[in-house]
């Protein structure tokens, strides 16, 4: 006998006081009768009438939009963007937050999932406590800093580009993104039509004139022919192949690549080659994890989901002549690129496949250092476990997300490593991502 469906409660207003920040763009609130709210749009300690956009009765949670804001907090702004808002554009959490107050935010979201899910204050995980803006980043109250070099765009029906609501797959049309860095708005993407095309990816270079559009277009439609305000490169995401059915990507017009300039190097990047999408985070993030590695002459050193070989370069120039690095990447373009971007260093090696599958074929016994920056996911256990058995004098850790990075520094825990410095980083300036860097020991060294 099946149940009877649970009604929705979708379009329900609740008056609620809004607690904390919790992970993910949002905050948590309670009906008067104990219910759960995910509420966004609001901030800690504010009374708002909160919208359910998605739940139904019996919900362990239900998700919200502040609708009404009834006593506002301190910290909130007018947000400077007007798509920015309930049942509006999906891509900003904290437009209506001051930029100083963003970053506090972030720092709870931090502290709240080292404790939850590693067991670690922030002192034992030798945080500060602090989330450090990017180099320029800082802009008054009330703005946000123009700083996505990689702006993808999903088009409508009529073939208006703009950006994806909230967990939707409408589009909210848009003629400019605030966050977009300024290489991105120059070319006049949100200006024009783009029929018969599903999604509109724009990528401005840093450090290079180099502009690129990637189409995707509708099954069955035409590509149009792409005039923009500046030259451009143009790339076609055809029909998949393969197990993994990995979309096939095809050059139009122009590079395949773009090159990107970072620690004293420029780097060719090539499309599914992953690539920071703040203009300073790779320099922010190399100097971090060179800061904690501290690496010496002659020491061996596994860069692992290396990317197109962005730390594996930086610590093969450190290490010198004696010294030898072992990249892995799962991508192949992103493969291709690492060898190509370091191939004047012969003591650099790069090979193809996932971590997990690729290491253990490798022979490796020992490394002196480890850095990793893993998908969103995490490493987890296994790899966590693996790499512990290596012995690395240190091992950096750089994470997009807060809640995998606790999770893995608990198995490294587990393993014998501890922290010995982390440091946090606004490099998604109004959004709630952020970007961490820990720097592990065994545990013995660090008392």
């Amino acid at each position: 006998m099946q149940s009877e469906p649970k009604a929705s409660l979708v379009g329900e207003e609740y008056e609620v006081e809004v607690g904390p920040v919790a992970h993910g763009g949002h905050c948590i609130a309670r009906t008067a009768d104990g219910q759960v709210l995910f509420v966004r749009h609001t901030l800690p300690g504010e009374r708002v009438v909160a919208r359910v956009t998605e739940g139904e009765e019996g919900a362990r949670f239900l998700r919200a939009d502040a609708v009404r804001v009834l006593d506002p907090a301190k910290d909130r702004v007018e947000a400077p963007c007007p798509f920015a808002g309930p049942g509006k554009c999906g891509g900003c959490d904290w437009q209506h937050v001051a930029p100083g107050a963003q970053r506090r935010l972030k720092a709870e979201v931090i502290t709240e999932q080292l404790s939850r899910l590693a067991g670690l204050t922030p002192e034992e995980a030798r945080w500060d406590g602090t989330v450090e803006p990017a180099p320029g980043d800082k802009v008054p109250r009330g703005e946000v800093p123009a700083w996505r070099t990689r702006v993808q765009y999903a088009v409508d029906e009529q073939g208006r580009p703009g950006l994806r609501r909230h967990r939707s797959h409408e589009v909210e049309p848009v003629d400019h993104c605030l966050i977009a860095a300024p290489g991105v708005s120059e070319l006049g993407v949100e200006k024009r039509e783009w029929p018969q095309i599903a999604t509109v990816e724009a990528i401005a270079a840093t450090g290079s004139s180099d502009r690129q559009v990637v189409l995707t277009p509708r099954p069955g439609g035409r590509l149009p022919l792409v005039e923009l305000d500046r030259p451009v490169s143009v790339l076609r995401v055809g029909e998949t192949r393969g197990r993994n059915r990995t979309p096939v990507v095809h050059r139009v017009h122009g590079r395949p690549f773009v090159r990107e300039r970072a620690a004293g190097r420029t780097w060719r990047v090539g499309e599914g080659g992953f690539w920071q999408v703040h203009p300073k985070a790779a320099d922010v993030l190399v100097e971090a994890v060179m800061q904690g590695l501290m690496p010496r002459k002659g020491e061996t050193a596994l860069d692992l989901y290396c990317g197109v070989g962005l730390f594996a370069g930086a610590i093969a120039e450190r290490v010198g002549e004696r010294g030898a690095v072992l990249g892995i990447e799962s991508a192949k373009r992103a493969v291709e690129d690492a060898r190509h971007n370091l191939q004047d260093l012969e003591r650099v090696r790069i090979e193809h496949g996932k971590v997990e599958q690729v290491l253990p074929r490798t022979g490796i016994t020992e490394a002196d250092l480890i850095v990793l920056d893993p998908p969103r996911a995490g490493a987890g256990k296994e790899t966590v476990t693996r790499l512990a058995a290596l012995g690395a004098r240190r091992i950096a850790y750089v994470a997009c997300d807060p809640a995998a990075l606790a999770r893995d520094l608990k198995y490294f825990r587990e393993a014998g490593y501890v922290p010995r410095r982390m440091r946090a980083f606004d490099l998604f300036p109004v959004t709630h991502h952020v970007e961490c860097v820990a720097v592990l020991e065994p545990a013995r060294e660090n008392g």
